[in-house]
């Protein structure tokens, strides 16, 4: 990873704070919804987790076996419940944690665990001679999150700006339509994390 401590840090907060939203919407709205929230959440620690810097919080030796096993499981899940954008999230999941099993460390000996995981884990001055993971397998996760994230944005801008009445309308209807839309928008934060943490490999 080649990603500054502060990156590591920002990545953490944008995560715990996606992930503990999505926490408190997992025991309302509908049974859809409530999927959608938990498979977020699930998401999110990992990635709060795993973008943690390790120059504060060393990663023990065993964590992409965790890492893999669990999300490894939920893909299953996800496909089993026909939920094709969680499976891919928690895939790419699992592949940046076994991206990290090989990844040298700063003398340039092969890092233990998530050890090498250093870049997204806050070492600035380290240099690769070649990143982490299958490069056309990284790009493709790549164009997928950017795909996303473009067309899970544009969801999030009104239909109709200048609909009169219609407007004040929707303004009552606000109750309703805010916490959907407000899981929509972490889900295009998760999007955008997901995007730099690849990017890091």
């Amino acid at each position: 990873m080649h990603t500054p401590s502060l990156v590591g840090w920002l990545l953490v907060l944008l995560c715990a704070a996606t992930g503990g939203y999505c926490l408190t919407r997992s025991r309302g709205g509908s049974p859809a919804q409530r999927v959608t929230a938990r498979c977020e959440a699930l998401m999110a620690v990992g990635m709060a987790v795993m973008a943690l810097p390790a120059s504060v919080v060393p990663p023990p030796a065993w964590s992409p076996w965790v890492f893999t096993a669990v999300f490894g499981a939920t893909a299953l899940w996800a496909l089993v419940r026909r939920h094709p954008h969680h499976a891919v999230g928690a895939l790419a999941m699992v592949y940046m944690a076994l991206a990290m099993v090989g990844m040298p460390d700063m003398a340039g000996h092969p890092a233990a665990g998530m050890n090498g995981m250093a870049g997204m884990a806050g070492m600035a001055g380290m240099t690769h001679s070649a990143p982490a993971g299958v490069p056309l397998l990284t790009g493709l996760l790549l164009a997928y999150y950017a795909v996303y994230v473009l067309a899970a944005g544009a969801r999030l801008v009104p239909g109709d700006a200048g609909a009169g009445p219609r407007a004040v309308v929707g303004a009552e209807r606000g109750a309703c339509a805010g916490p959907p839309v407000v899981l929509r928008a972490c889900q295009v934060a998760m999007g955008l994390g997901m995007l730099a943490m690849l990017l890091a490999l």
